[in-house]
């Protein structure tokens, strides 16, 4: 029996004569958090509206294990939805504004409130409950419409940008309260830029560019399948000149950068020999290994050409 909470099979939408979303698959697994990432057009935020029921595929299936309405949308009191754009009431005090987004989601006024005062405590923000939200900084007002999302404990959370703002203490806490929601039940699905958190944060990650998949899987089935190994980095007296390193067979990459020399192993090779070259041609003050990062690999990946259909 399946564990996915969320079902997308061979999804299209076009737009005039832009394919935005090109036949994208994918499941999101009951309680893990599940990021979605892509430079800009990729066709994320396309994707994350045929979630939410604002627009329809045009071809291919969207489907849930949890309740639906008739036209097959997740029950609006089970989804929670952060957009990348802000769109509170400015001239709204901020516990006010909290406990009306908790009645559109089904909770009494009571709950809601409730709710409220709980949030914006865990917020740092329960001095300003009676403040107009427009009095915010950016980030805070991104902590209130983040808390709005989420105050009646949906059984999925779609994040579009929770980062967006937030300084990195802010950063932190967002991880934490991001977890949480995990722990307690909630099925997250997420949107960012900032790949050192997301690295951090998701449980499986899916990368689209063009409209389409390019990376899916969990960190570690990303590295196998990305054809590198670890880099080595060596710290090493004065400047280093790499010679014809490159053309050793465990080189795939290398970076040379002041003091310090980056090599990006190719999987399947032994280093000994590698090293002795190093030792020969460099004096090396330290050695250490690295395993190639969501940036890294993002960044090599999206860096191509995009999928010629989707262009």
């Amino acid at each position: 029996m399946s564990d996915s909470f969320l079902s997308v099979r061979d999804v299209h939408k076009e737009f005039a004569r832009v394919h935005a979303v090109a036949g994208v698959t994918l499941n999101v697994d009951q309680g893990e958090i599940f990021a979605l990432l892509g430079p800009n057009g990729a066709g994320k935020s396309t994707l994350l509206r045929m979630l939410v029921g604002i627009t329809r595929p045009d071809r291919g299936s969207i489907s849930w294990s949890a309740r639906t309405t008739a036209t097959g949308q997740l029950s609006p009191e089970l989804a929670g939805y952060l957009p990348e754009d802000r769109g509170l009431y400015q001239d709204v005090t901020l516990e006010s504004v909290l406990a009306y987004f908790g009645t559109l989601r089904g909770m009494t006024r009571a709950d809601a409130m409730a709710a409220s005062r709980l949030w914006l405590e865990r917020l740092s923000l329960a001095d300003r409950a009676k403040d107009r939200l427009g009095t915010l900084s950016k980030g805070n007002q991104q902590k209130v419409q983040f808390a709005a999302a989420v105050l009646h404990k949906p059984a999925f959370a779609i994040l579009d940008e929770p980062f967006s703002g937030l300084d990195p203490l802010n950063q932190e806490l967002f991880l934490g309260l991001v977890r949480g929601l995990r722990d307690d039940g909630t099925t997250v699905l997420f949107s960012a830029h900032q790949m050192a958190l997301v690295e951090r944060m998701a449980d499986r990650i899916f990368v689209m560019q063009g409209g389409r998949e390019v990376l899916y899987g969990t960190i570690e089935q990303i590295r196998e399948r990305w054809g590198t190994g670890d880099t080595l980095v060596l710290q090493v007296s004065g400047t280093p000149n790499p010679g014809t390193l490159d053309q050793h067979p465990a080189v795939a990459r290398i970076e040379v950068n002041a003091e310090t020399v980056r090599i990006t192993l190719r999987r399947g090779h032994h280093v000994g020999d590698l090293l002795g070259v190093c030792a020969r041609t460099f004096v090396i003050e330290s050695v250490r290994t690295e395993q190639p990062s969501l940036h890294d690999m993002y960044i090599a990946t999206v860096g191509a050409p995009a999928p010629q259909e989707a262009a």
